[in-house]
Formats: C-alpha cells, structure tokens, sequence
C-alpha cells in the first residue's frame, strides 16, 4: 500500500459532455452533462468552456440544458460563474439547471440569478417547458405583442410550423429505422429501437434524422461487425473549410462554415445548404441565413421541381438566375416564394459525391435583380463544393460508420439465440 503524502488529492477537474436531446415543442435541447469538481482555481476554465457550449446551443438554435448531478463541492465559485455567464446572455432562453444538488440548488434560489431556472429532472424541465408554449387563449384585442409577451409572434408560429413540418419528412424514416432494428435483433417493441438509436445518435453527436437515414438506407449487417476489415479513413485535405480551427467530426458546425464560406465568397446577404437525404432521396435543408421565414417554410414542404436547387442537383452545374420575375426556368409556386422573401437574383451550387451521386446545393440569394457571380466567385464556389464533398465522404465514412458498428455491437449481445446463431451462420457461410 503506498503511503500517504499527508495531503489531500486534487479534485478531480470537471468535464462537460454536450449532446442533443429532442422532444421540446418546435425545438431541441443541448444538455450538458457536467461531472467534477468545481473550487474557486477551476472556476475561471469552466465559465469559459460553459460559455462556449452555451455559444453553441444558441447559434444552433437549442434549449441549452445544464445538467449538475454529479458535480461536487460549488459554493460561491459556481454562483459566481452562473451569475457572469448567464448576465452575458441577455435576449438568449433562459439556462435550464437540471438535478442540481441541495446546496447548489439552494444556492442559486436565493441569489435569484436572472437567465436561470432550475428542475429537479430532465423530464420536469421538459414538460414545464411543453406547458410554456402550449397555445394559450386568445387575449383581448387591445393587447399587442408589447403588452402580452408570452404571446407568441408570428415568426415564432414560422419556426413552430416549419419544425413540425420537418417531423413529419423524418418521423417515417425514424419508423422504418425502428422496424429493421425489430426484425434484424429480435426488439421486443419499438421503444427499444428507439432508445438504442437516440443512445448511439448522442454517444457520438449524430442528429437522429442522420442515423436513422443511414440505418435504412445502409447494407445489412452479415456477421458480428457490420462494416468488417474497415479502417477509419484520414482527413482529406481541405482547402477552405481548414480555416478556423473547426472540429470536422461537428457536423452541424461543419455545415455552417459551408455557408459561411458561400456567403463571404458570393458577398451574399441569404442562403442555405440542403443535403440528401438517401432514406428518402431528397433535400433536406440543414442551415440558412438571411432567409424569411415564409421561404423557409417553402423549403420544409419539399421545394419540388421547378427551383433552382432542383437544376443543379439534376444538372450537375452552376444555376444562376439573374431575374427571379421572368426566369422561365422556375416553376410559379418556386418564384412566389422568393418574391415574397425579396429575393430577386439567386445562384446554386450542386454539391457531389466523390463517386459522383449528388449529395447537396449550396444557394444564395440577393435582393437585386440581375446579379450573377463572377468568374472568380463561381470557381471558388465550386472549390468550397469540393471540400464540402470531401468532408462529406469522410464523416460518412468515420463518425457515421463509428456510430452505425457502435449500434450494431451494441445490439447484437441483446439479440436473441436464434438470431445471433443465423447471423453467425450467414458469417461463416460468405
């Protein structure tokens, strides 16, 4: 036994863990799952790095949710970090404290810090939440948005609707995805599938809709690992999408840099990005800026044919139009929508697979007819495309696999007899 040095062991330093949950009415949840110790010499560190996940909740659009269950001592060091973090996010939602300890708990009470509401659990939190943006009765005509704030704003029915409509494009898939997990591992129900899916989905930062895409449209699994003999491929080299230090396993954050990027490139004042989804074969919109919500919403319907995403992806080139009014190339639903949004001019980036099957569009938008990208903003478009395709095909191939084997293992030691023997079986026989 090794003897004691006489004083006491550091305290173990605090970690945050982020993944995001969904369930809350027309949005998600980033929870983060703290565990450590906090004193007064790590408070400085873990305000920083709070900031930072908290930074990402809000440009992702999530509820940010802080789970405090297993942090040790606090005091007056964590009173102190909530009260400077939380007064540095005036206009964001308010941070949602979940399983905090007595003193903690008590602690926060009394302060009466602004920007903080606590929750004994999760499921609390997410239920008095559901409850705030129930529809609530019609108040009287003399009252306005100033007067009643807790009436929701016509931009907020865009998004609750937009979401909605978003649900519904995925929930079939998030069906379909249960029902091959049932037959292929012998679930008993489909909260079981689900559970194991949202499980891999957080483990490794996968949106759900992503996962269950893959797990539809992916090649069964013949033997104990799903994908044998794969090796984790290295990150190609990025030409744009390197700068800024960016964490190429973030999908989310990796998919914004895209249309940051086109944006600056094309000094555009809206866009987004769509990808295909390969469940469905469709695009999906994953990130915008700038884009009126009636648009949007447009977009969350289907787009259809008739648009110009439609053309590049189709074509497999550049799409501009200049004149959104008379360009006979797009459909009468298509211009509608972007007269309505003030978009007069647009141009369309098509995004392909290294194998060359299309995997997304990257548009942009300008207010004033008879803009067209230069020769000079069309190539560097085009190079920001390759990258982004490149990337694609590397996460695809590593963090979406890692997580499609992690799932398979998982579920396997869960399967029964019968199964596994099959399974063995049909191993052995390739």
């Amino acid at each position: 036994m090794k003897p004691s040095s006489g004083r006491p062991a550091a305290p173990a330093p605090l970690v945050i863990e982020s993944s995001v949950v969904e369930g809350l009415p027309a949005e998600g949840a980033l929870l983060l799952r703290m565990s450590g110790s906090l004193d007064a010499r790590g408070a400085q560190a873990w305000s920083e790095e709070l900031r930072g996940h908290l930074q990402q909740a809000d440009r992702a659009g999530l509820r940010p949710v802080l789970d405090m269950a297993h942090v040790q001592l606090g005091g007056a060091a964590v009173l102190r970090t909530l009260s400077e973090t939380t007064r540095a996010r005036t206009g964001h939602p308010d941070l949602i404290i979940v399983r905090a300890r007595p003193g903690v708990r008590e602690a926060v009470h009394l302060a009466r810090l602004e920007g903080v509401r606590l929750y004994a659990t999760l499921d609390e939190a997410l239920r008095e939440l559901a409850r705030a943006v129930a529809p609530v009765e019609e108040p009287p005509a003399w009252r306005t948005q100033l007067t009643d704030p807790l009436r929701p704003s016509y931009a907020d029915l865009h998004k609750e609707v937009r979401a909605l409509r978003a649900r519904v494009r995925t929930a079939p898939v998030i069906g379909m995805a249960q029902g091959v997990l049932m037959v292929r591992y012998g679930l008993p129900d489909s909260g079981s599938a689900f559970r194991a899916l949202r499980e891999a989905s957080q483990r490794f930062n996968v949106p759900l809709r992503v996962l269950v895409s893959a797990v539809v449209a992916a090649r069964p699994p013949d033997g104990e690992v799903w994908f044998p003999g794969r090796r984790s491929p290295a990150l190609p080299p990025l030409r744009i999408l390197a700068r800024g230090g960016r964490d190429p396993r973030c999908r989310r954050q990796m998919i914004d840099a895209v249309l940051h990027e086109a944006l600056a490139v094309g000094r555009a004042p809206a866009g987004y990005v769509q990808l295909v989804n390969p469940a469905v074969n469709a695009l999906m919109l994953e990130t915008h800026h700038g884009c009126a919500e009636t648009f949007l919403d447009h977009l969350a319907r289907g787009g259809g044919d008739g648009s110009a995403d439609a053309a590049a992806r189709g074509g497999g080139r550049q799409t501009s139009v200049p004149d959104v009014a008379t360009a006979a190339s797009l459909s009468e639903d298509a211009r509608c929508a972007l007269l309505a949004a003030g978009a007069r001019a647009l141009h369309s980036v098509p995004v392909f697979s290294p194998a060359g099957r299309p995997a997304g569009v990257i548009t942009l938008h300008w207010a004033a007819a008879g803009h067209r990208p230069a020769a000079a903003q069309t190539e560097a478009l085009a190079l920001l495309a390759s990258d982004a395709s490149a990337w694609l095909s590397w996460y695809h191939r590593s963090v979406l696999l890692d997580a499609l084997e992690h799932l398979h293992q998982g579920l396997t030691g869960s399967a029964p007899e019968p199964i596994r023997r099959r399974r063995a079986q049909g191993a052995e026989g390739g």
